[in-house]
């Protein structure tokens, strides 16, 4: 062979050594990545070409499937009681991909998990058509529905959470949107989608307030005050007088921090602050701990650290470098400090639970389509923000509030209730109409409590002296903790 010849046949015979290498490149590296690439059409027209599993509630399936008359689709994903269900479920849409558990579970629902094989290989052996899985919740249809209902039209949002194990029991976000108008690929869906963007609608329908939105939790966060102030050593009784003069004025400052109207506040014991719910009290008692010992006992509780639900929920936070008046501030659940209802709710259930706070979740099992269990969650314990002795001291005051303080509408007869209202300054000099919050807990027949519950109600359209946490938040924990109560009868 000639010398030009032979440097062709080289040259050719390195282009093909390269696209060898290149295709074994694409097709063992890249595989997995270029399959599950989002703009892989593909991927779509399998996920709809067989009905999904479903998302269960008490035993009912809260999604469905239903066939559709499109080329490439034939499934679209349906659901009952949208809205209701949309901060749980997510969405599963044929355009708009996939979010929440609809997200997280979605190579369960589809069939496509690899703890799936056994049923995939016996399906394609006797012929029939590849069946998802179910995702098992662990939420309460009718605490769900309390919760709801009990929102209506305002904004907010609403948690509960078993307390004894961490099972969220309800989790409501309003306004809402139902997740059918989405699913399709027509130019209605397409339509519904545009009208959801926040850009369009500044309600925000599509944000789980829930777990994604934090605000000033207010006074709520005086339970966390109190719990540090037990724990330290502050003080060792809550009926014992607190070395708190009124006014009190704010290290730093010249200014006082005021109480809301004119309340029993003077070396106001532990009870009693927390029954009148007494600025000067907590902001002193954040002052007397320092920025540290508050941050240190709001971390146990949570803050500063996202959830994992599966879904994900926002860090609360307890801020950090804060000069010491923003730090009575914060102890009092004002200037940066920020809670996530969840957070807010795992507050109340860490108390509720003699201290001990269980991490937690929505997803209870998961189940193949032949209805095996292939996944079983365990309660977790998280953390332990509070001795038990320094929790029961707790909740004989957080009772009081209930009993006689600012919390009585969420007095349930026969029932032991525990709670704390708040009202959160929203804008620059409060500006904007405050944030009304309530958390509670009830306690069932053995004295362990079912139920611990978060509930915040953004300003809305009401005037400002009927914003308060005890007007419209506590009435909505009231009936979701009678929901669960009623449910274990």
């Amino acid at each position: 062979m000639n010398k030009p010849l032979r440097r062709i046949a080289i040259f050719c015979g390195l282009l093909v050594f390269a696209l060898l290498l290149r295709d074994n490149w694409i097709q063992y590296v890249q595989a997995d990545s270029l399959k599950n690439h989002k703009h892989n059409h593909r991927l779509d027209i399998a996920r709809y070409s067989q009905p999904r599993g479903n998302i269960i509630v008490d035993g009912r399936a809260i999604t469905g499937s239903k066939e559709t008359n499109g080329i490439d689709y034939k499934y679209k994903r349906t659901y009952k009681n949208g809205e209701m269900w949309a901060p749980v479920t997510g969405y599963a849409s044929q355009v708009y991909g996939t979010n929440q558990l609809e997200n997280l579970e979605d190579s369960i629902l589809t069939g496509d998990d690899d703890r799936l094989f056994f049923n995939r290989t016996i399906d394609m052996l006797t012929g029939k058509e590849k069946k998802g899985g179910d995702v098992i919740t662990t939420l309460n249809a009718k605490a769900q529905e309390a919760a709801f209902k009990g929102l209506g039209d305002k904004k907010g949002a609403v948690a509960a959470i078993d307390p004894r194990t961490g099972k969220i029991l309800a989790l409501v976000s309003t306004p809402s949107y139902d997740p059918s108008t989405i699913a399709g690929a027509t130019g209605k869906d397409a339509a519904a989608w545009k009208a959801l963007d926040k850009k369009r609608n500044p309600d925000d329908p599509m944000l789980n307030r829930a777990l994604r939105q934090t605000y000033p939790p207010g006074s709520t966060f005086k339970v966390v005050t109190a719990a540090a102030a037990l724990e330290n050593g502050l003080y060792k009784s809550v009926d014992e007088p607190t070395k708190s003069p009124l006014p009190w004025i704010m290290p730093g400052t010249v200014q006082d921090l005021p109480n809301e109207g004119n309340i029993p506040c003077e070396n106001a014991s532990l009870r009693k602050a927390l029954q009148y719910s007494c600025n000067t009290v907590f902001g002193k008692i954040g002052d007397d701990l320092r920025e540290d010992k508050m941050r240190e006992e709001a971390e146990k509780f949570g803050f500063n650290d996202e959830v994992f639900t599966p879904v994900r929920a926002d860090a609360s936070v307890y801020p950090k470098d804060m000069a010491r008046s923003s730090n009575a501030m914060s102890a009092i659940g004002q200037f940066d400090t920020r809670a996530t209802p969840l957070q807010m709710a795992m507050v109340a259930a860490a108390v509720a639970n003699d201290g001990k706070l269980m991490k937690p979740y929505m997803v209870d099992k998961l189940r193949a389509p032949n209805l095996n269990v292939i996944e079983q969650t365990s309660p977790e314990e998280m953390s332990q923000p509070l001795s038990s002795d320094n929790a029961r001291k707790l909740q004989d005051i957080m009772e009081t509030v209930v009993q006689k303080g600012t919390g009585t509408a969420a007095r349930i007869p026969g029932v032991t209730v525990g709670g704390k209202t708040g009202t959160a300054q929203n804008g620059v000099d409060n500006s904007n109409k405050p944030y009304a919050w309530f958390i509670s807990y009830a306690k069932g027949k053995d004295g362990s409590s079912p139920v611990a519950v978060a509930v915040v109600v953004e300003g809305s359209d009401t005037v400002r002296d009927d914003i308060a946490g005890g007007r419209l938040a506590a009435p909505i924990a009231k009936d979701v903790m009678k929901a669960v109560l009623d449910s274990q009868k």
